[in-house]
């Protein structure tokens, strides 16, 4: 590449970010590193009435959480400011009217009730889209029907206008995509859109190929919804006179339900119980909160190597990258076309193994910051036991805690099924054998010695321990299952796993 790559992602402030919006925001940032370019972030917010209070904040926090730092933005501004198109509001107009001047766009002074008309009469006549185009515009209110001076004095009088392109008829518009391939749509399928609102303000379509002309950028990396516009935009490149710098584009594939059928969406989130959104998000208007996987506790590492797979694969067997690593493999070409599945169960996998990399200081810290919450206090030695015993069982850091509290509170019920099929004359005798062997020793107790001293007292009973083994895990955790119990034995001592034992023989009774 001859020129500096230089990407940007786009999102307007209207709500939570979409994963979807991460995923899109994530391959314009691998794509900028891989090339040695830079990564903008532009915050469209030229629909002032979608705007939605903290949700700027909330796009920086979710970037800044897994890692993806802008090289510019609003908040650390380059040369190519101002990065909020409210800011930029002044340089639109100046466009639209080179377009009019040059034939390519027309003034459109239509009510909203003289364009229900028209889609009515549209409907009537089986028009399967009504539209504003090439044939419809002959019929309504714009500087192509009206007469000049009639045209003027609206203009001057102060009437509300807005500015449409005119698209041509009968041309072929052609767009090579990096992602599809050359995509080819006929201009008769498109409609007049909109370009400058009543309100003096830009709709996406032309602000945000001015705002890609003035801060160089070489590719335009963004979701599958966008790719009917594309289309327009390729015109507007060309009636700007920018054709011949217009950005390389690379049309994403869809998100898909969890059952591959349809756009994911939130309601599906709150359907199947998993978060869609990167931070936890609450509606300002609302007041409804929606689960975010931080909060639900991804690791971000985690995150971002998920969805780095929606869509794109390194082309061989590896699925655990760093961020250094995805941006080493990372390529447009490996991007599918087709929509991807949205499997949480994979996301969980992923966090599986980044808890697992992790070491038992780094586990102790999620345990202890827990434990804190409960007003409870453990020493980092104990934590990072626990944690070493507990991670291979964990998906999530909390799961340290819930799952293995058993060891810090002893059990005070135990599973019933599993003392109706396992708890006998046999695991009595083992057990109470055990006990003795425990109270004649003051030795701290480790996992070598617990396993060595409760095979001799199987062995005393001449029971075979196997037959044993969950009524013991039973009587000392409450459950028939869990991680390595002589691990369990080490971490609680020698008086605890005593007073536990008498515990279970006075509670479960003597068959």
């Amino acid at each position: 590449m001859s020129k500096e790559v230089r990407v940007r992602f786009a999102p307007s402030p209207t709500g939570a970010l979409h994963i979807g919006g991460v995923r899109t925001a994530l391959y314009n940032y691998l794509f900028a590193r891989k090339n040695g370019g830079k990564f903008l972030l532009r915050i469209e917010d030229t629909d002032q009435n979608r705007y939605v209070p903290g949700a700027e904040d909330y796009i920086k926090n979710s970037l800044d959480w897994i890692g993806i730092n802008p090289d510019e933005s609003p908040w650390n501004p380059g040369e190519c400011g101002p990065y909020r198109q409210s800011e930029r509001k002044s340089m639109y107009m100046d466009y639209a009217k080179y377009l009019l001047e040059k034939g390519h766009a027309y003034y459109a002074f239509d009510t909203s009730e003289e364009l229900e008309a028209m889609r009515q009469r549209l409907t009537a006549a089986r028009v399967v889209s009504p539209q504003y185009n090439s044939i419809t515009r002959t019929q309504m209110n714009n500087s192509l029907t009206l007469p000049a001076d009639e045209v003027k004095a609206r203009l001057d009088s102060g009437e509300p206008y807005v500015i449409r392109i005119k698209i041509p008829r009968k041309e072929e518009v052609r767009l090579n995509d990096m992602v599809r391939g050359w995509v080819m749509v006929h201009s008769n399928s498109l409609d007049d859109k909109v370009l400058m609102k009543s309100d003096g303000m830009p709709t996406y379509h032309l602000a945000n190929i001015v705002d890609d002309h003035l801060m160089g950028i070489t590719h335009v990396i963004r979701g599958e919804e966008w790719l009917p516009s594309a289309p327009l935009h390729v015109l507007l490149y060309r009636y700007l006179g920018w054709e011949d710098s217009m950005p390389e584009f690379a049309h994403l594939p869809l998100l898909l339900k969890p059952d591959g059928n349809g756009k994911l969406s939130k309601r599906d989130a709150e359907k199947h119980g998993f978060p869609i959104f990167p931070l936890d998000w609450r509606d300002p208007q609302s007041g409804e909160m929606v689960a975010g996987f931080k909060e639900a506790g991804y690791l971000p590492e985690a995150f971002l190597n998920f969805i780095a797979f929606l869509g794109w694969n390194p082309g061989d067997q590896r699925e655990l990258f760093t961020l250094e690593e995805l941006i080493e493999a990372f390529s447009i070409d490996r991007i599918g076309k087709s929509g991807t599945k949205f499997d949480i169960n994979k996301a969980k996998w992923y966090n599986e193994q980044y808890l697992r990399h992790k070491s038992n200081q780094e586990l102790a810290a999620y345990l202890l910051a827990d434990l804190e919450k409960e007003n409870r206090f453990l020493s980092e030695e104990k934590a990072e036991k626990i944690a070493a015993v507990m991670k291979e069982r964990a998906t999530f850091p909390s799961d340290l805690w819930n799952e293995g509290k058993f060891m810090l509170i002893a059990p005070e019920t135990f599973d019933q099924q599993v003392a109706e099929k396992k708890w006998n004359q046999d695991a009595i005798a083992v057990l109470g054998a055990f006990k003795n062997q425990l109270l004649e020793e003051n030795e701290p107790l480790s996992a070598e010695t617990a396993k060595s001293k409760l095979a001799e007292a199987a062995a005393s009973e001449e029971i075979k321990l196997g037959k044993v083994m969950q009524a013991v895990r039973l009587a000392v955790t409450g459950v028939g299952a869990g991680p390595d119990l002589m691990q369990i034995f080490e971490i609680l001592g020698r008086e605890e796993l005593i007073r536990r034992i008498d515990f279970a023989l006075n509670t479960l009774g003597k068959e």
